[in-house]
């Protein structure tokens, strides 16, 4: 660490939490419900929401885990890159992934973004998964500790994103339509494990849903991971987005606790239809900005 940059080491991730609360507070106050909804909607491949009728910028996202990719599918020129986080995690040294965090938090922040998607947090259970690479591990404990150090070292400078929650572990082949079915022992002991060590010991910003069912649920719309486990146990107070084309749903999912859905290249479930769920009363407006909220605050 006493060789990198100093500006790497000495970011930090806004304005006083108070006041920044109260300047959220103020600004929902003065949505209509279509700024609600579009705070909520992808917008882009990268970005959602954007109000520039009231200088609100579009969130801005890009995959990780292993550094920026930028606003394109193949990468932008002059991206970092770094090990994949399976080779970060058999060094069993928290504080050198930590500074990867922080290396690649900091060329996040300097690229225009807010969000880096990862780490991914997911198990290495099956050969037929072919995205172990950007796991850390086949074991909880280590998977959860090099994850905390990883988060730790980005949201210096801006959101991680823990993902694909959870038990997106499988073959690639029928991802978007699986059944992870696993019981409650095992979720605890295994599964979740990383991702509560996210959001209790390193207060990770957002997290992204897989997209698998659980127990026969989509996780965009698992009111009992969304709800009652990751807000109402661990107490998570950042927001939850879909992975891309993930979403399958407009009121059980923001009913369950999907803050975004992503992306916004043509209208889904929430840029198509949540307005019009809004006027017919079937989502309330109070349930919109309770949902807009920790989106306003990271941006």
């Amino acid at each position: 660490a006493a060789h990198m940059d100093a500006r790497l080491l000495g970011g930090n991730m806004g304005t006083d939490a108070d006041a920044r609360a109260a300047k959220v507070d103020a600004l929902l106050e003065r949505l209509t419900d279509e700024d609600l909804v579009r705070t909520l909607s992808g917008r882009s491949m990268w970005t959602a929401g954007g109000l520039p009728h009231l200088g609100v910028p579009a969130l801005r996202m890009s995959d990780g885990p292993h550094g920026m990719r930028g606003c394109s599918l193949t990468g932008d020129l002059g991206s970092i890159l770094a090990p994949c986080e399976l080779a970060m995690a058999a060094t069993f040294d928290e504080g050198l992934i930590s500074e990867v965090g922080t290396l690649l938090g900091f060329d996040c922040a300097r690229r225009g973004g807010h969000v880096l998607l990862g780490p991914c947090l997911n198990m290495q259970r099956s050969p037929l998964f072919g995205r172990h690479f950007e796991c850390f591990s086949e074991d909880p404990h280590l998977t959860a500790r090099a994850g905390v150090a990883y988060i730790r070292g980005v949201q210096r400078h801006v959101a991680a994103c823990a993902k694909h929650f959870v038990c997106n572990d499988q073959a690639e082949n029928g991802r978007h339509t699986m059944n992870s079915s696993i019981d409650e022992q095992a979720l605890r002991e295994v599964y979740l494990v990383p991702f509560e060590a996210a959001v209790v010991d390193a207060g990770v910003e957002s997290i992204m849903c897989g997209y698998n069912r659980l127990n026969g649920k989509f996780c965009t719309e698992n009111d009992w991971l969304l709800s009652k486990v990751l807000r109402g146990e661990w107490g998570f107070k950042g927001w939850v987005v879909s992975d891309w084309w993930g979403n399958q749903s407009t009121g059980p999912s923001i009913a369950a606790g999907l803050n975004v859905e992503m992306p916004g290249i043509e209208p889904r479930h929430y840029g198509g239809y949540l307005l019009d769920a809004t006027k017919r009363g079937e989502v309330s407006r109070e349930l919109l900005k309770e949902r807009c909220r920790p989106v306003l605050d990271t941006v």
